[in-house]
């Protein structure tokens, strides 16, 4: 049985010769077809194409993941993903409780990093790059891919860095947070300003086609934009959009004008190239400081597993 359910483009193998069900030439053991449609439930069938056109639905217990059937008995001792969840060292909440934009019905959305054993990280599988909990927002990046995420800019990262709301933190996670200034960086204009206006464009064309766009993720752009301005100007992440609470309310209602949210955008882009003129902040993160902290965790985590 595969262990999710796998989204269209995925590359199958049939574990067993499969008859179509909706007629057909049967396809033998360990012929590979594309995703074309995945199922709504993990037991679901799956339609896929085969490299001679040919499709059809086959069950989920009667495929591999393509990738996975090539690694073989690599895989065979990878512990169960539920294991290294014990292995967690820094949990927190960011998203909209952490925005100041929750409601009764918000989610709350956890995000964090784990430290892989040393035997797991060095093995032939390899750690996991992130764990996640099926049916919850809780996401645990592997501690290096934390950190060059962190390294590139990437705005969920670094706002788990910021995050005011910490429920969980080990010696090395608080060592990692007192040194997080070292992955702030002019690349900030790239990820946060860039992105949203390739966003805004994307959604001006659908307007222009008589598309509808959600409102909700103009607010989280703008939101962005307005985190990233701070960046550039002051050296911190700020989570809390206290001060904008009802505009960015009243933009995800759909209560204000796209063209006002567009000149709010646009006058924030304006912002965004002074910024960068002025900002302190260095051209590239301290790459030598953030090697220097994973080589201590890994370090660590090979004491502790080997003494």
């Amino acid at each position: 049985m595969l262990d999710k359910i796998y989204q269209e483009g995925t590359m199958m193998v049939t574990r067993v010769a499969v008859d179509p069900k909706d007629g057909g030439r049967a396809r033998p053991r360990g012929a590979c077809a594309v995703v074309i449609r995945a199922p709504n439930t993990i037991d679901g069938d799956y339609r896929l194409r085969f490299p001679d056109g040919g499709e059809f639905w086959v069950a989920a217990e009667e495929l591999a993941v393509l990738k996975h059937y090539q690694e073989g008995e690599m895989r065979g001792d990878n512990p169960e993903p539920h294991d290294l969840f014990e292995h967690v060292h820094y949990q927190c909440i960011v998203g909209s409780r952490a925005y100041g934009l929750d409601h009764e019905k918000s989610d709350t959305d956890i995000r964090g990093f784990y430290i892989a054993p040393s035997s797991l990280q060095w093995s032939l599988y390899g750690a996991p790059e992130q764990l996640e909990r099926q049916d919850e927002d809780v996401c645990y990046w592997e501690v290096e891919k934390f950190i060059k995420l962190a390294l590139k800019a990437n705005p969920n990262v670094l706002e788990c860095l910021y995050s005011p709301l910490v429920e969980q933190c080990s010696e090395l996670a608080e060592e990692l947070l007192n040194q997080r200034d070292i992955f702030l960086s002019q690349m900030i204009y790239q990820t946060y300003n860039r992105y949203s206006m390739s966003q805004f464009k994307a959604m001006n064309r659908k307007l222009k086609k008589g598309l509808e766009v959600k409102p909700k993720h103009a607010m989280h752009l703008i939101r962005l934009m307005l985190s990233g301005l701070t960046i550039l100007k002051h050296g911190f992440v700020p989570l809390s959009v206290e001060e904008h609470r009802d505009k960015m309310l009243a933009i995800k209602r759909g209560d204000i004008p796209w063209e006002e949210i567009e000149q709010w955008r646009l006058e924030l882009h304006k912002e965004f190239d002074a910024c960068l003129e002025s900002t302190h902040l260095p051209e590239r993160p301290d790459y030598a400081r953030a090697n220097d902290l994973l080589i201590t965790i890994r370090k660590w985590a090979a004491t502790q597993e080997f003494g």
